[in-house]
């Protein structure tokens, strides 16, 4: 849903309160995001606890769920934003902070039925043209997943279809799998 602010520049929109859900900007136009549903709140969850099991204690990345990453003059707030660990600034407590002023190193995204999945996928690209490595768009209607990689053509990807992973990240799983996370009893 496009929220009508007249032209506003990143730096305006960056000084707003925050929405609940995030809103975003691109090319002075603010779109606040739908309201996650139970799929895609179960899907984001799943896939966070799927990728901090294997690359948070060797310190190599870290998924955060709804984290906004300002870069490129837009600023976005993916479903999930892949950092690596060297990316992300802490302090003397160790304790994350800072805003995040680059692409996400992986963005995933899980479409809701009232997003329109080109305006999704151009945040992805927008991310790959900005240093993001992957982009993943998670269908759990069509039960499919658009992967995007740097200069390569998408990659359609269902049922037993190995998903591409970052090289770094000790991730093997196939789109099945993904949705198989929508099951809470059998």
């Amino acid at each position: 849903m496009a929220i009508a602010t007249g032209r506003l520049t990143l730096e305006e929109f960056l000084k707003l309160p925050e929405t609940k859900p995030a809103s975003e900007y691109s090319e002075g136009e603010i779109i606040q995001k739908p309201l996650p549903k139970i799929k895609h709140s179960r899907l984001q969850s799943k896939a966070c606890n799927e990728i901090n099991q294997v690359t948070e204690t060797p310190k190599i990345a870290y998924a955060f769920p709804e984290l906004r990453c300002t870069f490129g003059g837009r600023s976005i707030v993916p479903d999930i934003a892949v950092l690596l660990w060297e990316q992300i600034q802490f302090d003397d407590s160790g304790e994350p902070l800072g805003e995040v002023v680059i692409a996400p190193y992986w963005a995933i995204e899980i479409l809701s039925p009232e997003q329109r999945s080109n305006r999704v996928s151009r945040k992805i690209i927008h991310s790959l043209q900005h240093n993001c490595q992957l982009g993943w768009l998670i269908d759990p209607d069509d039960r499919s997943i658009l992967a995007f990689l740097p200069n390569q053509q998408p990659q359609f990807c269902e049922g037993s279809d190995v998903l591409p992973v970052p090289e770094m990240i000790s991730l093997n799983i196939i789109a099945e799998q993904v949705f198989s996370w929508l099951r809470m009893q059998q």
